[in-house]
């Protein structure tokens, strides 16, 4: 059976699709209850909650640079997504029993709860950047099928994204802090049919082009490896670092943000200090840089989704539609409903425009525009309001739409640059600069959430004052305003770096 005939697309690209869906219900499910745990049963305040979200969100896009690590090196792609779907399975549930304990045993609910994340952590990291880098050995090089194949991958992103929020939401935000336990069960339980599907069709349908299972252990791995013990021992060593690495960020010393800093400037070192480069291409690395900086900006207003937006939703946002109350957790599906509805829509757009198509750089400052845009709005929407008042809900959904906007304008344009510029030796490098600007993103997202203004509570950000929503909100439009129009004026000079003409 020829898997990658010159119609239609590989089986193997559905069973990765089923795999990625299910992961993701997981990962959105749990994200959407998270925060609102942490503050309705634990009774974290929204302060604490909000860093350590931030710092457990930073950490998911760090751990992939290992997990890829090993991947290529010993385990293979097959393996390490099996290996950290399980770990992660197993975080929720320990999470599912933190949730079930909070009440009777209150220390050992905390343990578990850092557990459940540390576990959540490490195996995100092996499950993550092997699932996508699968995608594109199906095909041949140069195969047309392969723009239209991540298309279809990105779909099924999104599917879990938003019905993962809404399952889980529907299951485990009832009001009743007792109930959460069942969102972190079912999430569970989506983590492990995404390992069933893996185990069940990838060595069928998973295949080259010449018909070969992709994603084995690497011929050079020694055997030592892969025997069990040194996997499973090795994963549960990991994902014990992890929860360490996790309590002291959150409880001891605020580490992560200078290890951030510190990594970049050490791969930029060693980059840069790489004498076969010329001139051309490390401008272009240079443009790398520069625009994944820009994009920090983008994803830690962005990333309120998970933490101050939600609590906004609950507190202040009218849910009602007849006899049913919206769970605030449902909002966090329509990110991924627009991204299902609009992805279409901007791919054909930037089809359409031809040689007026924007430059990758102006893309992405009119993403930060557009985020900018749904902040000002949302702004408008509670702008005098007075605490305790509900606003409707069509400030929140036009927020989230103009966001998305946004992201199908930053995100994607963002990733296929980093492609096209980097040198080949240092490829995988330099998308660790891009996934090290989100973690970063994440790290800041989580500290601009612990600056909500709450029951007359004054917050204040480099001296910016916040006295209610309408402040609070300000601060992401002038954040984000301003990062837009500074990119805006760079774009001419980052066009000419590129050496391209887009």
């Amino acid at each position: 059976m020829n898997q990658t005939a010159s119609k239609g697309h590989s089986k193997g690209l559905y069973v990765l699709f089923a795999t990625e869906m299910w992961e993701r219900f997981n990962y959105y499910g749990m994200r959407a209850i998270l925060v609102l745990f942490m503050t309705k049963a634990l009774l974290f305040d929204k302060a604490f909650a909000s860093n350590l979200y931030g710092s457990y969100t930073s950490l998911v896009y760090l751990t992939p640079l290992l997990g890829g690590y090993i991947a290529d090196r010993y385990w293979g792609n097959r393996m390490s997504i099996i290996a950290g779907g399980l770990v992660m399975a197993a975080g929720e549930f320990i999470l599912f029993f933190c949730g079930h304990l909070y009440e009777s045993s209150p220390q050992l609910s905390s343990f578990l709860f850092f557990s459940g994340l540390g576990f959540m952590i490490a195996g995100n990291g092996f499950f993550k950047p092997n699932i996508s880098s699968l995608v594109g050995q199906l095909y041949p090089k140069g195969d047309r099928r392969i723009d239209a194949a991540y298309t279809i991958f990105y779909m099924g992103i999104n599917v879990g994204g938003a019905i993962g929020p809404f399952i889980c939401g529907l299951a485990g935000d009832t009001g009743n802090p007792a109930d959460f336990k069942w969102a972190f069960l079912i999430a569970g339980i989506g983590m492990l049919l995404s390992v069933i599907v893996q185990k069940l069709f990838h060595h069928k349908y998973v295949l080259d082009p010449r018909g070969e299972v992709l994603g084995l252990v690497p011929k050079e791995s020694p055997k030592i490896a892969t025997k069990p013990f040194v996997v499973v021992g090795g994963l549960i060593v990991l994902s014990f670092l992890m929860i360490g690495l996790l309590y002291v960020d959150a409880k001891i010393v605020n580490y992560l943000t200078y290890l951030l800093i510190a990594a970049v400037s050490f791969i930029a070192f060693v980059i840069f200090s790489d004498k076969t480069l010329n001139g051309i291409e490390k401008q272009r690395i240079g443009v790398i840089f520069i625009t994944a900086f820009f994009v920090i900006f983008f994803w830690s207003a962005f990333e309120q989704a998970g933490a101050s937006l939600t609590f906004f939703a609950e507190e202040q946002t009218q849910r009602d539609l007849g006899f049913f109350v919206i769970p605030a957790s449902f909002f966090q599906s329509l990110n991924s409903i627009f991204v299902i509805a609009f992805a279409p829509l901007f791919a054909w757009l930037w089809l359409r425009l031809g040689k007026k198509d924007p430059a990758s750089p102006t893309k992405m400052a009119i993403g930060l525009a557009l985020l900018a845009l749904g902040y000002l709005w949302i702004a408008f929407g509670v702008k005098n309001v007075q605490p305790g008042i509900k606003v409707s809900m069509i400030w929140l959904t036009g927020m989230y739409l103009l966001h998305t906007w946004g992201e199908l304008c930053l995100s994607p344009i963002g990733l296929s640059l980093v492609n096209k510029l980097a040198p080949f030796k240092f490829a995988s490098l330099l998308m660790a600069v891009w996934f090290l600007a989100n973690a970063a993103a994440n790290k800041l997202a989580g500290v601009l959430s612990a600056l909500y203004p709450e029951a007359g509570r004054t917050t204040s950000f480099l001296g910016y004052q916040m006295h209610d929503m309408h402040d609070f909100f300000m601060l992401f439009v002038f954040m984000a305003g301003i990062a837009s129009l500074l990119l805006f004026f760079l774009t001419k000079r980052l066009q000419y770096m590129m050496h391209q003409d887009k």
